[in-house]
C-alpha cells in the first residue's frame, strides 16, 4: 500500500532543513555514504586489535624459529599494541580534521586559560 519514499526528494529535504538550521550536511565519503560514529569506533577497535594480533603472531613465529619463548612474543606484542594505538590516534585526528572542515569551525588553541 505504501510506496518507498523518493531518495532524491528526501536528500533535497534534508539539505533544505540543514540550510535553515544552519548546520552542514553530513560528511560523505567518495561513494556518497556518510559514516556514523559507531562505524568509526569499530574501525578504530579493529585497527588496535589487528596491530596487536600482527605483533603477537610475529613474536610467536620468531620464538618458534629461535626456540626462545616468550621473549619475542612479549616484545612484539608491545610493539603491536603501540602501532595499533598510533594508528587509532591518526584515525581520530583525521576524523577531527574532517569534522572541522565540514562544520567550518576551527579548534581553539589550548594555550589560553590552562593554568594547571
Amino acid at each position: 500500500m505504501t510506496e518507498e519514499p523518493d531518495a532524491a526528494r528526501l536528500r533535497a529535504l534534508e539539505a533544505r532543513i540543514a540550510k535553515i538550521k544552519g548546520k552542514p550536511v553530513a560528511a560523505k565519503t567518495e561513494s556518497g555514504k556518510a559514516f556514523s560514529q559507531g562505524e568509526m569506533a569499530w574501525r578504530m577497535v579493529i585497527e588496535l586489535v589487528s596491530g596487536m594480533l600482527l605483533g603477537l603472531s610475529i613474536g610467536f613465529g620468531l620464538d618458534y624459529v629461535f626456540d626462545t619463548r616468550p621473549i619475542f612474543l612479549v616484545i612484539f606484542a608491545l610493539l603491536g599494541f603501540a602501532a595499533g594505538v598510533r594508528t587509532m590516534l591518526r584515525t581520530a585526528q583525521t576524523m577531527s580534521a574532517e569534522h572541522d572542515k565540514t562544520s567550518g569551525a576551527t579548534r581553539p588553541d589550548n594555550d589560553e586559560g590552562n593554568d594547571v
